[in-house]
């Protein structure tokens, strides 16, 4: 049986700060559909930022060091996996022309879907790792796979038209052609109808399924407590939509970002392949994931493959 640290005063805490979090998002800041700026999504990311960061000393404080630097080292994994979330979000919205003000509303709900979801996925890991410890081997080889494949080719890529869960909505569902405001439901001729946000809001969630695939294995890689596991999941997840508008003009700048998710991803299955003969401390394993995707940022930034060189 797994042993976790989570007790009921801290799965309380995380639960009070999330859904206050959200109501003051969604109810206060929110409430009228408008177009997320810049600034404005700068200042939630901030929030959700300093949020994680603050739960997660608080966490150390409670559980001890090695929990503590275990949820920053899985925040910062499943907030550098985000990023390929953001670029798909972008092609989505894209694709199916969703006005800009009402882009916040679908994250919003998508995310929300998303946190049910991770949960699931979570506690379907933790359950069969408990029964079969040698499960984390076949996430082990996975990630490597996994990581391999990024090096290779950037996975920052999607055809919307060639989408199974696009095709399957459009097939199955009565899709009106416009958009009616923030609804995701309409009734015409007595008859319920999809309309557009609806669909691009279910394709999200589709694809949230699919990212976490990657994302749950790789977290599992630095800890097997389900408490840290869950929350730090969670506080990457909730800062993706703000993170969002604040990137989606600025992602033609990380062209290198996707060598260091890719060997982060193969470092982390390597340590857990090995994890029975070679213990890797915590510590080293957040130095190396910080310095791999810190290091691919700053090249990606400082070095654009896309400038011509001076004639």
């Amino acid at each position: 049986m797994i042993e976790s640290v989570g007790t009921p005063l801290m799965w309380g805490v995380f639960g009070v700060v999330v859904v206050t979090a959200l109501a003051l998002d969604l109810f206060v800041f929110h409430r009228e559909a408008h177009e997320v700026r810049f600034r404005e999504a700068a200042v939630w990311v901030a929030i959700w930022m300093s949020l994680a960061t603050a739960f997660g000393f608080w966490t150390w404080y409670e559980a001890g060091a090695e929990r503590g630097l275990e949820f920053f080292a899985g925040y910062l994994i499943e907030q550098a996996l985000s990023v390929d979330n953001i670029f798909v979000f972008i092609i989505i919205f894209k694709y199916f022309g969703t006005p800009p003000e009402y882009r916040h509303r679908v994250l919003f709900w998508g995310i929300l879907g998303a946190v049910v979801l991770r949960g699931v996925f979570v506690v379907l890991g933790v359950a069969l790792i408990s029964q079969f410890r040698w499960i984390l081997y076949i996430f082990g080889v996975f990630l490597v796979y996994t990581g391999i494949k990024i090096l290779r080719h950037s996975e920052m890529e999607m055809d919307p038209a060639q989408n199974p869960a696009i095709r399957f909505l459009q097939r199955h569902m009565r899709i009106v052609n416009r958009h009616e405001g923030q609804k995701f439901l309409v009734r015409q001729d007595g008859k319920l109808w999809a309309t557009p946000l609806l669909v691009v809001l279910l394709v999200i969630e589709a694809t949230d399924v699919v990212f976490a695939v990657d994302s749950i294995p790789a977290i599992f890689g630095v800890t097997d407590d389900p408490f840290i596991i869950f929350t730090s999941n969670i506080f990457a997840v909730l800062g993706l939509r703000a993170l969002y508008f604040v990137l989606h003009g600025l992602m033609n700048k990380f062209d290198f970002l996707h060598y260091g998710l890719g060997l982060v991803l193969a470092f982390v299955g390597v340590k857990m392949l090995v994890s029975e003969w070679v213990h890797i401390p915590i510590q080293w394993s957040l130095g190396v994931i910080v310095a791999l995707l810190g290091g691919s940022i700053l090249i990606s930034w400082f070095f654009d493959p896309k400038k011509k060189p001076p004639a």
